[in-house]
């Protein structure tokens, strides 16, 4: 016994879920563009990296991450006393309008555990929701300007 479907009927459903597909990116975009903003706010008391509670879930529903062992390597940092100790012993910034040098820090080591190779990467780890939330925080530092060296470019030439 077998069963057709009209084609008609598999068309609309194909352009619904499409349809539905790509409400839900641009919500998702929308939600990750409001969160990283760059807008004042108060000085903090504590690093913007807060996860402190961390469960891993299998469901059929459910975000994935890459780089799934994010949430652990932030409370090893935490329960030894890194994210402290960096506070503490590393100063740089006058004020922490909203990061603490422990957040520039674990920002570049968690992008290598990551798996980025480069400082650009730490752009899609902003973008990254799930990403964000495995680490507790409403978004992460923006990764630094290119650097322009003088050797790189052409010096003007005096002739005699």
């Amino acid at each position: 016994m077998t069963a057709t479907i009209p084609k008609k009927t598999l068309k609309r459903n194909r352009k619904t879920r499409r349809e539905r597909n790509r409400r839900r990116l641009r919500e998702r975009r929308k939600r990750i563009l409001n969160r990283i903003e760059n807008r004042p706010a108060p000085e903090r008391d504590q690093p913007m990296m807060t996860a402190s509670n961390i469960h891993y879930e299998l469901a059929e529903r459910a975000q994935g991450l890459a780089a799934g062992g994010i949430g652990a390597m932030l409370l090893l940092a935490r329960r030894t006393g890194l994210i402290r100790d960096i506070d503490h012993n590393l100063h740089l910034l006058k004020r922490h309008l909203p990061y603490h040098e422990s957040d520039h820090v674990l920002n570049l080591a968690f992008n290598l555990l990551a798996g980025g190779t480069h400082l650009e990467h730490l752009e899609r780890r902003r973008n990254d929701e799930v990403y964000l939330n495995a680490l507790g925080a409403e978004r992460i530092p923006t990764p630094p300007p290119k650097a322009t060296s003088a050797a790189a470019s052409p010096s003007p030439t005096s002739s005699p």
